[in-house]
This record gives C-alpha cells, structure tokens and sequence, in this order.
C-alpha cells in the first residue's frame, strides 16, 4: 500500500485524516502508533518530527507529512479521489479553511487543554484554567450556532475539510461541555455529522478503546447512552 496513515483510533486528530481520506476514496492503510512506549515515539519521530499523531507516510513518493489539514492537502494533490474537501474557489476556499481553522483552534485545541489538565497529578491541576476553557468552547458555540444558519455543511452546501475538523472536535467537546438545547443549529449539525459513513465508522473504530479516555461519571455516562461506554 502506497500512503500509510499513522494513528491511534481515540485519538481526535487522527479521527480528522481518516474522515478526510475516507471522503476521498483514496486507498490508505493505518498504523497504529503507540506512544507511550519509548522506544515505538523515538523511531516514530523519524516520520513526525514532533512526535504528534497523526501522520502520513507516501512510499511511492519517498515523502513523510505531518499535520492533519497538510496530510489532506498532500492527498488531495497527489492521489486526487472522488470528491473534493477544499474547493477550487478562492472564496469557497478561504471560508473552508476560516472553519477548518475554527474548529482547530477554538475547539478542538480547547476541549484537549480540559483533557491534558485531567492527566496531571493533583497538586499541579489548574482549575481556573479548566474554567477559561470551558467559557471559549460556550463561546465558539455560540458562533458556530450563527455561522451555521442556513448551511448544509459546515462551509455551505458540500461536505468539506471543514466538516471532517468538526467531526471529532464537536464529539468530544459536546462530551466535556455539552453544546446543550439552546444551540438548536449547531447541535443539528453535530446529529447530522455522526451520520455521515466517515464519521461512524471513525467511532466505530474508537469504541473498544473509550474506555481509556478519562471521562468524568457524567460523560461515561453519555458515552454509555451512545452505546460507546
């Protein structure tokens, strides 16, 4: 096999590549990295310098990418599929990658600083910081609840990069901070994303190891009434 994606299946990032080269339809296969062994991270900063997951290698190309919204650029260019995850369209462009950079930046990153604060020993957890980061996610809720208004997809009327970042993102953001019935559009589009076939079988694939995400009783309990507990 050509391109080999290097993940983890709870790993949220990892979730983005996959949904995105699913959507493709370009073949690929996947790796399991684990990097809580030493010496697996030290071999495997060979291919992603920083030993962040997830990343792609190409051996018909003799080339390495890291960074998820690169490694779908990379594909799109290379080994162009069925569909397109960035438009042609400048315009259309910039708004997919203002999204795509959103859910990035304003969620994804957000909910994970809640996640890394739960992993520290106790003495050393930042309760205020864990407040700031729940207040930027009802923030980034409340305008992706208008930015939304009227869209199929997250940047308009096709499914794109932007909705393969949302994906994960909303998932366990909405675990941490629930994004709540008074957010009518956003939490329409996170039920309608959990249906797209990507999607579901990127959880699918993460379900025999959520066990191990650290989640509080009320989110394992969300996560059981999802039938992923």
């Amino acid at each position: 096999m050509t391109l080999q994606l290097h993940h983890h299946p709870i790993s949220s990032y990892c979730w983005k590549a996959q949904i995105a080269l699913e959507e493709l339809g370009t073949p690929f296969e996947t790796v399991v990295v684990n990097l809580g062994d030493a010496e697996t991270q030290t071999e495997y900063r060979q291919i992603s310098p920083f030993g962040k997951i997830p990343a792609l290698s190409d051996s018909a190309r003799g080339q390495d990418v890291f960074e998820v919204s690169i490694i779908v650029d990379y594909v799109e260019l290379h080994y162009p599929g069925r569909a397109t995850l960035t438009p042609a369209d400048p315009a259309a462009a910039l708004e997919v990658r203002l999204m795509d950079r959103v859910f990035d930046l304003y969620v994804h990153m957000v909910f994970q600083s809640v996640i890394r604060d739960r992993l520290r020993p106790e003495g050393v957890r930042d309760p205020f910081g864990v407040e700031q980061a729940r207040e930027q996610l009802r923030q980034s809720y409340d305008f992706l609840d208008g930015r939304l208004a009227g869209r199929a997809w997250a940047a308009g009327s096709d499914f794109t990069l932007a909705d393969c970042s949302a994906a994960p993102a909303l998932f366990y953001a909405d675990l941490i901070e629930p994004i709540g019935e008074g957010r009518p559009t956003l939490g329409a589009y996170l039920a309608k994303l959990m249906q797209r076939p990507s999607v579901s079988h990127a959880i699918e694939g993460a379900k025999p190891f959520l066990r191990y995400f650290p989640a509080l009783p009320e989110e394992r309990a969300r996560l059981a009434a999802m039938g992923l507990g």
